[in-house]
C-alpha cells in the first residue's frame, strides 16, 4: 500500500443522515437532537444562507434555482468534509427536490447518480398536513425565531417531491421529536460510524 493511501480517510465509514421537509416541520429539532444522540457533528442548512437569500424570503419571496445552488454547494462542502474524515453527521435542510439532493448527495465522494442505496448521504422527511405546517411557521415568527413567513409554505410544499426509488424514509411530523431520533438511529444504526464498537 502505497504511503498516501494510509492517509486517504474510508469513504465507506460515516453517514450524513439529511432529515428534510418544508419549513416548519421540525427539522432543525430533529437533527439537531439527532446529533446529540449520536454524538456527532450537526449541520444546520439556514446557516449556509447568503444574507441575500435570507432578506429575500423574508419578504416572501422564494427562492430560485439559481439562489438555492450556491446554498446547496456549500453544505454539500461541509458534509463532505465531515463524511471525509469518517465522521457521521446529522444535516438539517429542506431539501425538496430531486435535483437538490443529488447536490446534497455528491458531499459522498463514491456516489454515482442513482446509486441512492449505496449512498452515505440519507434523507428522512418530515410530512404534516399543510395546516399543521403554516400554525408552526406562523408561531414562530410571531417569536421571532425565523425569517421565512407563513406565506411561503404554499411555495414550499409545491416544491416537495419525492421519487420512491430514492429510498426517502417519511415519517409524520407530529409525532414526537425523540421518537422520530430513536427510529432514525434504529434504522440506520449498521451503517453509523459512531455505532462501530
Amino acid at each position: 500500500m502505497a504511503g498516501s493511501d494510509l492517509l486517504r480517510p474510508d469513504p465507506a465509514t460515516g453517514l450524513a443522515i439529511v432529515i428534510m421537509g418544508v419549513s416548519g416541520c421540525g427539522k432543525s429539532t430533529v437533527a439537531a437532537m439527532l446529533a446529540d444522540a449520536l454524538g456527532c457533528g450537526f449541520v444546520e442548512a439556514d446557516d449556509y444562507h447568503s444574507h441575500a437569500n435570507k432578506e429575500k424570503m423574508s419578504r416572501g419571496v422564494p427562492l430560485t434555482d439559481e439562489d438555492r445552488l450556491p446554498w446547496l454547494e456549500s453544505l454539500r462542502d461541509a458534509i463532505r468534509e465531515r463524511l471525509g474524515r469518517g465522521e457521521d453527521v446529522a444535516v438539517s435542510c429542506s431539501a425538496l427536490r430531486l435535483k437538490y439532493r443529488e447536490v446534497l448527495r455528491q458531499g459522498d465522494i463514491s456516489y454515482k447518480p442513482g446509486s441512492y442505496e449505496t449512498c452515505r448521504v440519507k434523507f428522512v422527511c418530515l410530512e404534516a398536513s399543510a395546516e399543521v405546517i403554516a400554525g408552526r411557521v406562523e408561531r414562530r415568527a410571531a417569536e421571532g425565531g425565523h425569517f421565512m413567513p407563513a406565506s411561503l409554505v404554499r411555495s414550499q410544499l409545491d416544491l416537495l417531491e419525492i421519487d420512491a426509488a430514492e429510498g426517502i424514509t417519511v415519517v409524520d411530523a407530529t409525532v414526537p421529536a425523540h421518537a422520530i431520533v430513536q427510529a432514525t438511529v434504529a434504522q440506520f444504526r449498521d451503517e453509523l460510524a459512531s455505532m462501530a464498537c
